[in-house]
């Protein structure tokens, strides 16, 4: 039966039995009666029963306690006040007492104390909530129970997560950045948890649609959480790269701010001391007709300087004897005299040899130019000696192996001169 209070809550007209929500919640009234026996009153008198439950449940070989023995056990409490505790465990079926007149726990009291036992051990750990979902979730699946709520609250605490990492990044602070990190590598074995506990439920042909569903969904958001490593190291390369270092000290301003995040409230009030201003120092007080003037002045200053003459001033003279430099073709003028005296065809890695591979380099691609022909040479110079050479290039396309003067292989091909023309017979 529902209480009366609960339609205080509800709308004009609603029953509380036509809530389904409020099904579930009716039907665990005892479990729920326990826990609001335990945390009703003041922190004092909460933490009071919790000692006293948590003492009495945790003797395993002997469970049932005599009144005696639990005076001796809780000697350093009040004797009134561990009656008081005892007897509202004991009305509220938290504790239960035998023929015998010897305690015990009752089944919702050891239910209670194992609930918060769980809690308490994971209370120790960074991020308690994702530990303890994850757990209660893998015992779930050990007893073929997992539900699609189970997984909700854990795909709830994955998008927090997500969240509070992405804002990190976002504030671009570096301490809340590695905090961030060091939260992330604390959750790593619940990540990887969560992760066996999906793939099992995923390889499951007959599993509920509905918990498919969000086990998918809890595996996407396992994977943009795998992803904000790299999303942290890129952000800390980036306050790296920014990153101040006073003097030749070596101390740099995350070691600065490091240092004033450490010190108390007081200390950082005698620091600043003398360094910051409520308001600003202002020399001057100006009015409207002062503010006026002022204006009238810059206006007048402007139409001064757009009337100043803007004619370009008088050219100067250039300088007399400047020459351009002129590039230096001595390479080009001692290779052209060696082909000049060519005696007869050569192979191509005689003619460019010699000096290293730039100045090879810098011969072939002359022999490259002096096959174009005579006729793409320029008039004189240099350019136009080399390429009126008579000489003939032929390139083949296989590599001739050399092993020296930095020349490891080359082009097969020679370097012929061309046959002098005889004179007609008379």
């Amino acid at each position: 039966m529902t209480e009366p209070f609960l339609s205080d809550f509800l709308a004009p007209g609603v029953d509380p039995d036509e809530v389904p929500e409020l099904a579930a919640l009716n039907s665990a009234r005892p479990l729920l009666d326990a826990f609001i026996t335990l945390f009703r009153g003041t922190e004092a008198e909460v933490l009071m029963r919790l000692l006293v439950l948590r003492e009495i449940g945790r003797e395993a070989d002997a469970p049932r306690w005599s009144p005696d023995a639990l005076r001796a056990r809780f000697t350093y409490l009040d004797p009134v006040k561990l009656e008081t505790v005892l007897k509202r465990l004991r009305d509220n079926a938290l504790l239960a007492i035998g023929e015998d007149g010897q305690y015990h726990l009752s089944d919702i009291g050891r239910n209670a104390v194992a609930a918060i036992v769980m809690l308490l051990r994971f209370g120790e750990e960074e991020d308690a909530e994702l530990g303890f979902l994850t757990a209660q979730l893998a015992g779930l699946q050990a007893v073929g129970g997992v539900t699609a709520e189970s997984l909700g609250h854990l795909l709830s605490k994955l998008n927090d997560l997500t969240w509070h990492f992405e804002e990190a990044i976002a504030s671009g602070s570096e301490f809340r950045i590695l905090d961030a990190r060091r939260r992330l590598s604390a959750n790593g074995r619940w990540l990887e948890r969560g992760t066996d506990i999906l793939n099992k439920l995923l390889a499951d042909p007959e599993v509920d649609f509905d918990i498919a569903r969000i086990a998918q969904r809890i595996g996407l958001a396992q994977s943009r959480l795998a992803r904000v490593d790299a999303a942290f190291q890129r952000a800390l390369n980036k306050i790296e790269a920014q990153r101040v270092t006073l003097g030749g000290s070596g101390i740099s301003s995350s070691d600065v701010a490091a240092w004033l995040r450490r010190l108390d409230i007081a200390t950082l009030a005698d620091l600043a001391e003398g360094g910051l201003a409520a308001v600003p120092d202002l020399p001057l007080l100006a009015g409207g007709h002062e503010l006026l003037d002022r204006a009238e002045t810059a206006l007048g200053d402007d139409k001064a300087r757009a009337a100043v003459d803007a004619t370009l001033p008088p050219p100067d003279s250039s300088p007399v004897g400047t020459a351009p430099d002129a590039e230096d073709l001595a390479m080009l003028e001692h290779f052209t005299h060696r082909l000049e005296a060519l005696p007869e065809a050569r192979p191509l890695q005689y003619v460019i040899a010699g000096g290293g591979f730039a100045p090879a380099s810098y011969r072939l691609s002359l022999l490259a130019l002096l096959a174009d022909g005579e006729d793409a040479s320029p008039v004189d110079g240099p350019i136009g000696a080399f390429m009126r050479l008579p000489l003939d290039v032929r390139f083949g396309d296989e590599l001739v192996p050399v092993g020296e003067d930095e020349i490891a292989a080359i082009n097969a091909g020679e370097v012929v001169p061309r046959a002098t023309a005889l004179p007609a017979q008379s």
